[in-house]
């Protein structure tokens, strides 16, 4: 016990021994006075001021020779158009010979290669669908970057199977009732089942994909600054009293019919987009589109297009209701992808009708 007693004591001095000296020192005493300004000493040290001095020498020369270099290759259009004007009159000059075209050659300098149009990012909802699937290979050929969001309701990847591979195509399985956040130029919103049989199928998920939808598609746009097209639907007129229709034609509709969830749901997708467009500055465009017909066409959607021709590859007889006398007018896929790119790279709002104005008898159809 006294052992023990004896070391605790001596510990505690030797620690009272030490505490003096840790609280006496100071970091700033080893620091030598320094007889050059801190950011000058910076310079000096490991050549930094060699490599500054290049850097100047560097860009100086530059700059200097900048003004040679924008003489020999002139950006002026007039001396282009001259040089080309030249070379295509010496090239059809017979009567010179074969120096003709040599003789009139006078290059000033390098020609620029002609630089094309900005590739653009894409995003088409419902972009597996029958109108999605023309829409996408068209941008996808003309050069642009194409992301396909779809939920594979009414979509299908059969339609989009040649892109697999392609370096500028994306395919998103998603649903826009759910928010999704990308970086994208323009917006093109299709996403909806088009057809009675299958937006009669769920009336409520049909009208969440018009509304929350396209709120959703709204707010991206808003977002990133995206240009935003609505693919909004004839059946927006309801059941017109006016034939054709025009635009500002505001419809006979029912709000509580079997196929309000997809009329009135359209509906209420226009009135979001020009309120954000109103009071939200986005760029939006409005399409409204009648029948349309062509390749990838889903067999049973109850068009009659798609009836007729299921009906024939059936051997059964076309059904034709009533006297047949009613009248439709149907457009080809392709003039409908060429109206909604127009229309996304045009200045107009809208909404325009897209669609063809020739009309036909049911009977005609049947015959035809």
């Amino acid at each position: 016990m006294m052992k023990q007693l004896h070391k605790q004591t001596s510990l505690n001095h030797r620690r009272d021994e030490e505490i003096p000296n840790s609280q006496s020192y100071s970091p700033k005493m080893l620091k030598h006075p320094r007889s050059l300004p801190r950011s000058i000493n910076y310079l000096f040290k490991e050549q930094r001021l060699l490599f500054i001095l290049v850097g100047i020498l560097i860009g100086s020369t530059f700059f200097i020779f900048q003004p040679t270099l924008s003489r020999l290759n002139p950006s002026d259009p007039t001396t282009h158009s001259s040089l080309s004007s030249s070379i295509y009159h010496g090239n059809q000059d017979s009567s010179s010979g074969s120096s003709g075209f040599f003789s009139k050659r006078t290059f000033p300098g390098r020609v620029p290669a002609g630089i094309g149009r900005k590739s653009l990012r894409i995003v088409v909802t419902g972009g597996a669908g029958f109108v999605g699937s023309h829409l996408v290979d068209k941008l996808i050929s003309r050069g642009d970057e194409v992301i396909v969001i779809d939920n594979f309701f009414t979509g299908r990847k059969e339609n989009l199977v040649h892109l697999f591979g392609n370096p500028r195509f994306e395919l998103i399985r998603h649903d826009v009732v759910e928010p999704i956040l990308l970086e994208v130029d323009q917006i093109y919103h299709l996403a909806c089942p088009a057809s009675p049989v299958h937006y009669k199928y769920n009336p409520v998920k049909t009208i969440k994909t018009n509304v929350m939808g396209t709120l959703n598609m709204l707010g991206l746009a808003k977002r990133v600054g995206a240009r935003f097209l609505l693919t909004s639907t004839s059946e927006v007129y309801g059941d017109p009293l006016e034939h054709p229709q025009k635009e500002t034609y505001w419809g006979n509709v029912n709000p509580i019919g079997e196929r309000s969830c997809y009329d009135e749901g359209k509906r209420t997708a226009e009135t979001l987009a020009m309120d954000y467009h109103r009071g939200a500055d986005v760029e939006v465009r409005i399409a409204r589109i009648f029948n349309t017909y062509g390749p990838r066409m889903c067999l049973d959607d109850g068009r009659v297009v798609s009836n007729f021709v299921a009906q024939v590859i059936r051997k059964q007889p076309m059904t034709v209701y009533g006297d047949g006398k009613q009248t439709r007018s149907f457009q080809y896929v392709s003039d409908l992808v060429d109206g909604l790119v127009a229309l996304m790279e045009g200045e107009h709002v809208g909404p325009f009708n897209l669609g063809n104005p020739g009309e036909f008898t049911m009977l005609e159809l049947a015959e035809r």
